[in-house]
């Protein structure tokens, strides 16, 4: 089987964890419902930037990436793909999320993983099933699991 390029779409999401609760977005679009903060990756930017980024915007909590969470490749027909990098973060400060909606989101909030099973969440089960994961001790993949092309994979003293 031949083909030609496939057209992938880039996207971040970060699951931020703070004790025993987790950052949601209540999204603008999407049936406004909830969600974990994600977006496309823009031109010139990693994924990590993206998910920084993408939970600012979203939440107005800026973060810190601890680790990855998991790597997917969705192939789509018509020589398509999505493959999204999900996160685990922590929030870097104090900043409370967002609660007036502008053009990113209409808030954000901390809940536990049983008042999210109570919101309206965007893809409910896969983002409970994430939310319990981290909560069991999922395993976390090294930020450096995910790289710019060409980088070292050690350092040269080593």
């Amino acid at each position: 089987m031949t083909g030609g390029a496939i057209s992938t779409w880039c996207f971040s999401v970060a699951i931020v964890r703070r004790g025993c609760e987790f950052l949601l977005v209540h999204e603008r679009k999407h049936g406004q419902g909830w969600y974990l903060p994600a977006g496309r990756v823009e031109p010139g930017e990693t994924f990590a930037e993206a998910a920084v980024r993408e939970t600012l915007e979203e939440t107005g909590v800026p973060v810190l990436l601890k680790g990855i969470f998991r790597v997917e490749h969705t192939p789509q027909p018509h020589g398509q793909a999505r493959c999204r990098v999900i996160f685990l973060a922590e929030p870097s400060d104090g900043t409370p999320p967002k609660s007036k909606p502008d053009e990113e989101s209409l808030g954000a909030a901390w809940v536990s993983v049983n008042d999210a099973a109570a919101l309206p969440l965007r893809d409910d089960e896969q983002v409970l099933r994430m939310l319990r994961d981290v909560e069991r001790g999922a395993p976390l993949f090294p930020l450096t699991m995910v790289q710019v092309e060409g980088l070292p994979l050690l350092d040269d003293d080593n």
